[in-house]
């Protein structure tokens, strides 16, 4: 059987503004005689809206009705109502991320755009969609090698590494095409971003706001932050000047990455050589694009075209933000859909040490969530005994409402989450335990960290599995 569901991808970035539809086919693979086995088998771009220059009030905010303006016209356009929209993401990425009303922007957007929409934020998250929009994932998988996207927009560059298909690592610098603007006409300077401002001084390069733009100037400063760039994926020794362009965190040294695939705005003048006008844009991306083209980059990583380049990051948060929770599941009600679940995961050292500890760490750490000394609704997540006896689901069951009790006493759902296959069974036995007076929705194959939220969707395929979107709803300070 198979099923159909419509999912939307929102990217407001540092300098572009997209949005795609995708439809996202489910299906049970299994046979008619075993346990379902419920996959995502399809997932197809319907609609790609037009790409705007994201709209600001000012340099620091963003401008909050004009957003939904454009989002709300390219709904109509695609035919979409919003009561259609079953998944999907709403990203504010790269430099975007930090204005100083992004969280409300996201907020009245995710309303608005659909029931089902996340907001989601984050220079990790940012970079594991591009990276999988930019189809880097599937050549690490054909090439058996580490692969990393560098996914290089107006404001940030964001790295996601793959090996044999599966995320490795991710980083994320301040480098892009519009940490210096150019007025088009004038052709003067309006804006430098004031870490690239102090690059160029490091490098007696001297530029200013005022100043009419100097290619040659800027060409030496695009050279530096592409120096940056390969210190980043381990083919240059790093600088204190890499320390100082990390947005958040970079990825680790010494990998063998051996390809690389670039997205983003300026990966078109990585992958294209047309080179005429240098501002067309009003910035300074084009002659970045052109001296990693002819850089180090190329010519010591091999270079593989990306699926998509300026759309990666849209195409990613439509088409690759969704999972499915395994097909053996309970839920003892609908309660769905249920947005912005705050996760509460066991460390490795919880499980180990036994029931006991189990119950004890879901007692301290469900405090964590805590409002005014108010319970919150949370989802505790573990990774769950593969094969555990009868004993050992009575046993974690026990340990589970015990640690949970608080939440029964506020009279909300018990929310489960557990990595290994074994829901079904865990969250019947808590129900029976609990006298069926207390709804409980456990799931199972989904991997969670504390600091995830997740949203879970309205039941699919005839109630045998859920939709979920994990994300972090972090922004850079």
């Amino acid at each position: 059987m198979r099923e159909e569901i419509l999912s939307v991808g929102i990217d407001i970035g540092t300098s572009t503004t997209q949005l795609v539809f995708s439809n996202i086919t489910i299906e049970n693979t299994a046979s008619n005689f075993t346990v379902p086995r419920v996959n995502i088998v399809d997932k197809e771009i319907i609609y790609r809206s037009g790409i705007y220059f994201t709209p600001l009030v000012t340099q620091t905010k963003i401008d909050k009705e004009k957003v939904k303006e454009i989002i709300r016209s390219e709904y109509e356009k695609a035919g979409v109502s919003v009561n259609d929209v079953k998944t999907g993401a709403v990203i504010i990425t790269g430099e975007t991320a930090r204005k100083e009303n992004a969280n409300d922007v996201l907020q009245t957007l995710s309303g608005f755009a659909g029931d089902f929409v996340v907001a989601t934020a984050g220079p990790d998250l940012e970079s594991i969609i591009a990276g999988r929009g930019a189809g880097a994932d599937k050549v690490s998988d054909e090439e058996n090698a580490f692969v990393v996207n560098i996914d290089i927009g107006g404001g940030t560059s964001n790295l996601a590494l793959f090996k044999n298909g599966e995320l490795i690592d991710t980083g994320c610098m301040d480098i892009g095409g519009r940490l210096i603007k150019i007025d088009t006409n004038t052709k003067k300077i309006y804006y430098i971003y004031p870490k690239i401002k102090e690059l160029a001084e490091s490098i007696g390069v001297n530029v200013n706001v005022g100043d009419i733009a100097d290619v040659d100037k800027l060409r030496k400063i695009a050279r530096k932050m592409t120096e940056i760039l390969e210190e980043s994926v381990c083919i240059k020794a790093r600088t204190s000047m890499y320390e100082n362009l990390q947005t958040n965190k970079g990825i680790k040294d010494g990998y063998n990455i051996e390809y690389v695939t670039f997205s983003g705005g300026v990966a078109d003048y990585i992958y294209n050589t047309d080179y005429n006008d240098y501002f067309k844009f009003g910035d300074m991306g084009v002659i970045l694009g052109e001296e990693i083209r002819n850089s180090n980059l190329i010519s010591k990583l091999k270079l593989k075209e990306a699926i998509e380049t300026i759309r990666a990051t849209v195409v990613g948060a439509g088409s690759h933000t969704t999972d499915i929770s395994g097909s053996t599941i309970t839920y003892t009600a609908d309660v769905f859909p249920i947005k912005n679940l705050p996760i509460l995961k066991l460390s490795q050292d919880d499980e180990n040490g036994g029931f006991e500890s189990i119950e004890k760490a879901i007692k301290e750490k469900v405090n964590w969530f805590n409002i005014e000394n108010e319970n919150q609704l949370v989802a505790v997540a573990l990774k769950g005994n593969k094969n555990p006896s009868f004993i050992d689901i009575q046993n974690l069951a026990t340990s589970i409402i015990n640690g949970m009790e608080s939440l029964i006493n506020s009279k909300y759902p018990l929310f489960i989450v557990v990595e290994n296959d074994i829901a079904k069974v865990l969250g019947q036995t808590i129900y029976a335990k609990l006298g069926r007076a207390t709804n409980v929705v456990c799931i199972d194959s989904i991997k969670v960290e504390n600091g995830d939220y997740i949203d879970i969707g309205k039941p699919l395929v005839n109630g045998k599995v859920v939709p979920v979107v994990i994300k972090t709803l972090v922004f850079n300070s």
